[in-house]
Formats: C-alpha cells, structure tokens, sequence
C-alpha cells in the first residue's frame, strides 16, 4: 500500500498550516498494512464496536468473551473510555508506521492516553470560551468533513475511501474525526486569540541573520529529529524507555518521518523531525557531541538531555567553510586619483547625508537618486576574500542592513551596504523565511505553556 498523507497528532508545532490546504500538503503519513491484536500491560484493550465502525466485524481484531467497556481516564469529570483508547491506539499504530510488539504497545497506549487527555483540556477549554464570549471556536462537523475530504484528496482518495482504509485496521470513522476536530479547533483559537499579537521585529530577524553568518565556518549538520519529552510522558526513565522501543523500531524500518509526526513533542514533528542544517549550539551539547560522531546516514541511540530524550538521525553534515558570500549595493561620486582636496571633501559631505537616509538595502537606491552626482546600484554576490581590500574591511564589520562610512578607491567615494552574509557552501534563508521560523517557534511555544497550565489546574484520574 502507498503511503497515506495528511495527518499529525500534535498541533501548533510551527507556522505552515495557516490554511487548511497547506496543513494537509504538509503533514504526510504512513499507513501500516498489519493490525494486530493489541495489548498493554497483559490485557487485551477494548475493539471496535460494531455500530462504531464502517468495515465489516471481520476486519478488526477479535475480541475475547467477557472483555466490556470500563474507564480508562477521567478528565475533570469526562471519561475516556477503554473504547475510545483501543481505537486511538490503533489509529496511532496505522499511522506512525511502527509494528506493534509486546514491548511497545504500552508505549502505544501511554502516547494515545496522553494525547486523548490533551485534546479533551483542550475541547473543555474552547467550550468554556465559547460559553464566556458567545462565538463558535469548536469546529463545525462540515469543517471536520472539509479538513477529511482534503486529506483523502491528498491521496487520490474519495472521504469515504479514505475512511475504509482506516477500517481494515479496525479504527472507527469518529476516532479520526474527533481527534480532527480537537486539532483544527485548537490551533484555530490560538492562531486567533495570539496569532495577531505577535510581532518578529526586524532586530530578531537581523539577529539571526548575523548569528547564520556567523555559524557560516562552524561545521553543519543536516539532522531529522524525535524530541521525548520526559514532562509529558511521566519521567525521565518513562521518556528513556519509550526512546530506545522507537529506537528498534526506526532501525528495523519504521519511516522517520511518520514517527517523529505521532511521537515528538518538537516543532520540528510537524514536518516529520526535520530541523534543517544546524550547527553547534543550537541544541543540547549532548546531541552536539553525538552528531560529532555520526556519519552520514547513521542513526544516533537515544540521547538523555535535562528535559527529555532526542533521537537524531544525521542526513548530511558538511564541514566549516572560512568563505563568506556577501550581497552589496553602493552608492558613489566618481573621482579621478587627481581630484582635489576640495573635491573630495564636496563628496565626502554629500554622501554623508545621503547615508543618513538610507535605511537599508532597499532604500539606498532610491534615496540616491534624488542627489545630484550620486550613482547607485547593486554590486552583486562575491566571497569577501574576493572584494577589494577597502570593501573588504566593511563587508566583514557591517552586520546585514548596516551601510559604511564613505570609501576612498581609484575610481571615486562610495557608500556601501551589507544586503545578506551566506556560507559559500550553505543556503539562505530570505527575510520572509526567517520571520516564518521565528513566528512558529514563539506561537508553538505559547500553545505548550497553555497546555502545561491546563494540565496542572485540570483533575485528571487515569484507571
């Protein structure tokens, strides 16, 4: 069976999803073909009821006589029911990409039991807004369908087809449905409520820009990640544990990406734990000093951190390059060898106040034109050991945005402006790119907060 895309269980984990189309193009996943009779902890969970699922009896895993229906959680007086647990775990199972085994299933069922918990704080949380400031939050069930109809489309799939695939794993229509429901309803309040707010001012953006420039003659790693986070699933050996069963599981096949979707707890999970080329000191030192060690293509063993466990797995890695491509534009007055002190010293005031206009890149031409004998353009990208000396000195001081006192060279004065800084060997990210970044971080990280304040105000009882 081909893969299936177009779901993850964890919401507001960066800033790609701010359409329904685009969420779905940007969360694939994997469907497994073998749905096995599942148990935690020795005891056979709970299965399809019949009235609750579109294939037919024999398509799900049978039941033992005697097995009923019990409590699995409670959750400020809502039960989780051993039902809604059976088919949360097999959804997870079909779509992480993960066989299930003795030793995993309860990892299984602790991740489908954390994530049931979250999703109903959350539709609690929207309900009470909803009653509070009387506007609908809660997706509608024809937005659910929409979002349904769109993922199925993502596969060449009609819904109903789509569904059907997830019934001969034994997983009900509404096991889908509502955990949708939770996701599209959660990330719209927060996108809604501090979506708005936020503001990536041009100094955080310049700021990264410089600190990739700087990064430029670091080595680089192109790492996918899985982030365990020990809070969340009940403790650091808890988090150890469930890292080393992914772990087995990634090395006898299980996709990457369909794991790092159903198991992180990273932003990175929304595009299947790919964090991009990274250098040192972007995370922990202890996966710095594991990536040290991996080759391209190797898989690390789990990786204990303060708050939990990292998987990585190293794509490529390059080593630090010493040359710099910068972009540039000038501004100047043409002036022979020859000219005049008095000449020079007329060049040197008028660029002065040019300079004092220009506010960036993308003014300096236009602010040029207005004064007469000023000539400005765009110099282009070179390495910096290839600029002429006097440049030279200012592309390497100047910070990306910043504009040089006047220069003195053979051919006249010039202003000079530092547009972007890239390794010779790396990519670049634009402006619009870095702003994304920075924008989902901050909003994934005020969605963890909500959620760590819901979970510690809210009485929950797991049975």
């Amino acid at each position: 069976m081909r893969p299936l895309e177009g779901m993850n269980s964890t919401m507001m984990r960066a800033r790609n999803v701010s359409n329904p189309a685009a969420r779905r193009a940007a969360l694939p996943f994997v469907m497994a073909l073998a749905a096995l009779p599942l148990a935690a902890h020795g005891q056979e969970l709970r299965g399809p009821l019949s009235v609750n699922t579109a294939a037919p009896a024999a398509a799900a895993p049978a039941l033992p006589r005697g097995v009923s229906e019990s409590v699995a959680a409670v959750v400020n007086d809502d039960i989780i029911s051993t039902y809604d647990l059976a088919q949360r775990v097999r959804l997870l199972i079909a779509t992480s990409g993960v066989q299930p085994t003795e030793q995993n299933l309860p990892q299984f069922e602790r991740e489908a039991l954390i994530s049931l918990i979250d999703e109903r704080l959350q539709l609690q949380e929207l309900r009470r807004v909803e009653k509070e400031q009387k506007f609908t939050i809660v997706a509608t069930d024809d937005e659910v369908n929409e979002e349904l109809d769109g993922m199925a489309k993502q596969n060449n799939m009609t819904g109903k087809q789509f569904l059907a695939v997830l019934a001969q794993q034994g997983v009900g229509p509404e096991t889908l449905k509502q955990q949708l429901r939770a996701q599209v309803s959660w990330q719209r309040w927060i996108r809604g409520r501090y979506g708005s707010r936020l503001r990536i001012g041009e100094d955080q953006i310049k700021a990264l820009q410089d600190r990739m420039a700087l990064d430029a003659s670091k080595p680089q790693f192109e790492v996918s990640e899985v982030f365990i986070d020990s809070n969340r699933v009940g403790g650091r050996a808890t988090a150890l544990s469930g890292a080393q069963q992914l772990v087995a599981q990634l090395q006898q096949g299980a996709p990457f990406a369909a794991v790092a979707r159903q198991f992180s707890a990273s932003a990175s999970a929304a595009t299947g734990g790919d964090a991009g080329w990274i250098s040192p000191g972007e995370m922990p030192p202890e996966v710095d000093a594991a990536l040290e060690q991996l080759r391209p293509g190797q898989l690390s063993q789990p990786i204990p951190v303060k708050d939990g466990v990292y998987i990585v797995y190293l794509k490529d890695k390059r080593s630090g390059s010493g040359q710099t491509l910068v972009s540039l534009k000038q501004a100047a007055v043409a002036l022979t060898p020859q000219a005049t002190p008095g000449d020079l010293e007329a060049a040197r005031v008028k660029l002065e106040a040019l300079r004092v206009q220009i506010k960036g890149c993308d003014t300096m031409e236009k602010a040029a034109a207005g004064v007469p004998g000023v000539v400005a353009g765009d110099l282009g990208e070179a390495e910096i050991n290839d600029l002429a000396p006097q440049f030279r000195q200012a592309a390497e001081t100047l910070q990306v945005g910043q504009v040089s006192a006047p220069i003195r060279t053979n051919v006249g004065l010039h202003l000079v402006a530092v547009c972007g800084k890239r390794a010779s060997n790396g990519q670049q990210l634009n402006h619009d790119q870095i702003e994304n970044r920075l924008y989902g971080q901050q909003l994934s990280m005020i969605s963890r907060r909500y959620m760590r304040d819901l979970r510690t105000s809210a009485t929950i009882e797991t049975r």
